[in-house]
């Protein structure tokens, strides 16, 4: 039998994935819902919140993302050893908490993996590209993605993560530098996007998470994908052959049939002057708050007005 084990969600709304997950707990089991502030909807329905469920306030951030904040103020009020992170943008079959502690049983810190469904089109034109790095880079390099990943207090330093946390951006691109996880080729749809505008500010928080988290990796990659764009634009034809052979492969791999393989070449013509666009920016905007994000402990919460 799995242990006592606090789960943690950010939300500022009643979502079907708080009550995909609360129906999953055990008898000792807690689901900790983390949002801003009293002006978030969720928190008009704490009374009604099943057995078991609690609501957080992390706050307004001050140093930090939204995200960052909403984590690190659960994981201080998480009541157990075991911890699970997981998101409300994605569906949670019966057993995902089940699968969770039994990946645990065997390889200790355990990650699911993400795949980015694009709901616009500038979003779904990236699909190849986040399934290449989101999805393949994730699981080949053995970090945790937070909309999934299973571990224990004793499996990280808890009390300096805690505090890096309260000044970053990235709450699993830190992760990943205090946890060895074991991820595992299970692969939960997350639709992204809805507006061009969105996509926009996505890629780039993105772009800059690999930056400030993975330099040197980042570096190498803009080298490679800089050659790699010029032989596709220098040779069309192969180039549109092998960008969609490589990417099917690693669609079937990963167990995802969508058109969007098909995008693989146009997706690699434009990745290098996004990856450009995005690391000049300057600020980006996530969650209704714009940062400016100058090194990895270095973050500015701005107003929306401000330009990027």
């Amino acid at each position: 039998m799995a242990p006592p084990t606090s789960v943690l969600l950010p939300t500022v709304a009643w979502t079907p994935a708080c009550r995909e997950v609360a129906a999953q707990l055990g008898p000792e089991d807690e689901l900790l819902l983390i949002c801003d502030t009293d002006a978030d909807p969720i928190a008009s329905r704490e009374t009604d919140l099943p057995e078991q469920v609690r609501l957080l306030r992390a706050g307004d951030p001050e140093g930090c993302s939204g995200k960052a904040n909403a984590i690190a103020t659960g994981m201080s009020q998480a009541s157990h050893d075991r911890i699970v992170w997981t998101d409300d943008d994605f569906y949670h079959p019966s057993d995902w908490l089940a699968g969770l502690h039994a990946d645990y049983a065997v390889h200790g810190p355990v990650a699911e993996l993400p795949f980015f469904l694009g709901r616009d089109p500038l979003s779904l034109l990236c699909e190849p590209l986040y399934a290449l790095g989101g999805t393949l880079g994730v699981y080949a390099a053995g970090k945790a993605w937070g909309g999934a990943v299973i571990f224990e207090r004793g499996d990280l330093d808890w009390e300096d993560f805690l505090a890096d946390l309260s000044r970053t951006v990235s709450d699993d691109g830190l992760l990943a530098e205090y946890l060895d996880v074991t991820p595992r080729r299970r692969v939960r749809s997350v639709p992204i996007g809805g507006t061009i505008a969105e996509s926009v500010e996505r890629h780039v928080r993105f772009t800059q998470i690999a930056r400030r988290h993975d330099p040197r990796t980042t570096l190498l990659t803009s080298v490679v994908m800089s050659l790699f764009t010029l032989l596709c634009l220098l040779f069309p034809l192969p180039g549109f052959f092998l960008t969609t052979g490589i990417l099917a492969v690693v669609y079937t791999v990963f167990g995802v049939r969508r058109w969007t393989v098909l995008l693989a070449y146009p997706a690699t013509i434009v990745q290098l002057p996004l990856f450009g666009y995005a690391l000049a920016r300057r600020t980006f905007v996530w969650g209704g708050r714009r940062y400016r994000w100058r090194t990895k402990f270095d973050v500015r919460v701005l107003d929306e007005e401000v330009s990027s």
